[in-house]
């Protein structure tokens, strides 16, 4: 077996060539155009000199041309480097020198950033332009286009690219060993990439093993059983820069699938274009994305029939949010799955609509999955003690380049080899696990350690909160100070000691917010975690609404 990512998709347009493969706005692609198109765009790669190993970025919002761009790469046994579009110049110049790119994709968008970064990226030779897309949204740039001219730097038009370049599908026979990077960015510092073999990440992110039973497929089954059904239509929404988005994606392309694009989050339209092309399974990123969408989905009428599932990835829901969708959608399947970059995936989230419980998201325990306590042995289920999530099995190889990082990322259990990402959790005494946060954002308040996820979730199931992020302050007594940083509901007069009686009934005292920030927006990752930056600087910036005793 192959087990490369290019292969895998190969199969399926094999199987189904005719299908539509992927749609954005009002593009479509079928299986042997898109991967047509693939070709053309690897063999014009090729005689550039790319090859085995090189690194190609991939610049762009939502496109079908994002998804082209990471096939040829990997029909090269290249590597495609997903590069976040809200970047500004400082983190772009660090993220295309640490990546090592000898080619790059870009949307037109964003040509006048590339123009300042590319003279201190000398390796970066091979620059090919994407026209913006008009999907939700007007073109940028001025009218006679002298602040987007690519020409300038080099830069060749992405179609004529493709013109000039042979559909055929002729390259050197592939590895599972071949290597797939996501750059991720975390809540904190410059962003890390995290190095798989393409068989291993297949494994955890891309349908390759029953998550239940730990039975690995063989390459083909996917694209047979694909073929051997009706497609659906699945839509991850969230940006494909983000490991999320690019895995739904994937698995549906292996699977016979249609992949559903959209270059711009707008909670309306969403549900517009799940009614338009009866999407049967959508992707988003937790709260970020479910709170509009919920909302948007109560003020419209929306054909919703065709939804089979509605799942989060990379960010979870709050019980609260995620309690609104099971009751505004009873026919759907409302989950949301624990992993990362690092761990892939790594379970499913628990909650009904009747359940109740304080902590964070709660999952059951997974094969390969544990919690380990600061002496490497599994946490004892029901003892409280507080340790690190943990993930065995098909694991990344480390970070690039940081080789102290990935010494730290890794431990040894019984003899076997975990992937620590630095999330915290719990263990029940049933078995699932209480996610808790990041240690890195864990506060720490008079010896007392505080989680932020924690926090946050129970606060947003307050009427009068529609967004929070919690970090801590600095504090003579305490030495932190637990603060809230919260976007209010219109209408809502905000209320600390109101606001902490109720968030008394479901958490300790010491977990509950001293400070009090207002704003207009709660400002989020693209992958729709909290920007625990941005919070910091807020409050740093501003005077506090309120205090506590």
């Amino acid at each position: 077996m192959v087990l490369n990512i290019a292969d895998l998709f190969e199969h399926t347009v094999d199987l189904v060539p005719g299908r539509t493969a992927a749609i954005c706005g009002e593009v479509r692609r079928g299986y042997a155009e898109l991967e047509a198109r693939a070709n053309r765009l690897a063999h014009y790669l090729a005689g550039r000199g790319v090859g085995p190993g090189n690194h190609v970025g991939v610049f762009t919002r939502n496109a079908i041309e994002a998804l082209e761009t990471m096939l040829a790469a990997y029909k090269l046994r290249a590597v495609a480097i997903n590069i976040n579009y809200r970047y500004v110049r400082a983190e772009l110049r660090y993220l295309f020198d640490n990546a090592d790119l000898v080619a790059l994709v870009h949307e037109r968008r964003f040509a006048p950033l590339v123009a300042e970064v590319l003279p201190e990226v000398p390796g970066l030779g091979h620059v090919l332009v994407v026209e913006n897309g008009t999907e939700n949204g007007t073109e940028d740039g001025t009218e006679d286009g002298t602040e987007d001219d690519y020409t300038v730097y080099g830069g060749i038009a992405y179609e004529e690219a493709l013109a000039s370049a042979s559909p055929e599908r002729d390259f050197p026979e592939r590895s599972p060993d071949d290597r797939y990077v996501l750059y991720t960015g975390g809540t904190t510092g410059y962003p890390k990439g995290v190095v798989w073999r393409h068989g291993d990440v297949w494994r955890v992110l891309g349908g390759g093993m029953d998550f239940h039973t730990g039975v690995e497929l063989d390459e083909w089954q996917q694209a047979r059983q694909g073929a051997e059904s009706a497609p659906t239509t699945w839509f991850p929404i969230p940006p494909l820069i983000h490991g999320a988005a690019q895995w739904a994606a994937l698995a549906a392309l292996f699977g016979g699938n249609t992949v559903l694009l959209t270059a711009k989050f707008d909670a309306a339209n969403v549900w517009r274009l799940i009614e338009r092309h009866r999407a049967a399974v959508a992707v988003i990123t937790g709260d970020a994305m479910g709170r509009p969408m919920i909302e948007a989905l109560r003020a419209g009428d929306y054909d919703t029939s065709s939804l089979v599932a509605l799942a989060s990835s990379a960010a979870l829901f709050s019980p609260s949010v995620k309690r609104q969708f099971l009751d505004a959608l009873p026919n759907t399947v409302v989950t949301d799955s624990i992993g990362s970059s690092e761990t892939g995936f790594g379970g499913i989230g628990i909650v009904g609509r009747d359940t109740e419980y304080a902590g964070g998201p709660r999952v059951p325990p997974g094969r390969e999955v544990l919690v380990i306590d600061e002496a490497g042995r599994p946490v004892v289920p029901g003892s409280g003690v507080i340790g690190r999530f943990a993930r065995g099995g098909h694991v990344p190889l480390g970070y690039y380049k940081d080789p102290e990082k990935t010494a730290a990322l890794f431990v040894e259990v019984d003899g076997a080899r975990y992937v620590t990402p630095g999330d915290f959790a719990r263990v029940e005494a049933d078995g699932t696990i209480t996610l808790l946060g990041r240690g890195n954002t864990c506060i720490n308040t008079g010896g007392e350690k505080v989680f932020p996820e924690e926090v946050e979730g129970t606060l947003k199931a307050h009427p009068g909160v529609f967004d929070a992020i919690v970090v801590g302050v600095p504090d003579e007594r305490l030495g932190q100070r637990v603060a809230a940083v919260v976007q209010a509901r219109p209408g809502w007069k905000p209320d600390l000691p109101e606001l902490n009686r109720r968030l008394r009934q479901s958490l300790a005292g010491y977990k509950v917010p001293r400070s009090l920030w207002l704003a207009e927006k709660v400002e989020r990752t693209p992958s729709g975690k909290p920007d625990y930056r941005w919070a910091q600087r807020y409050t740093r910036e501003r005077s506090a609404f309120a205090h506590a005793d």
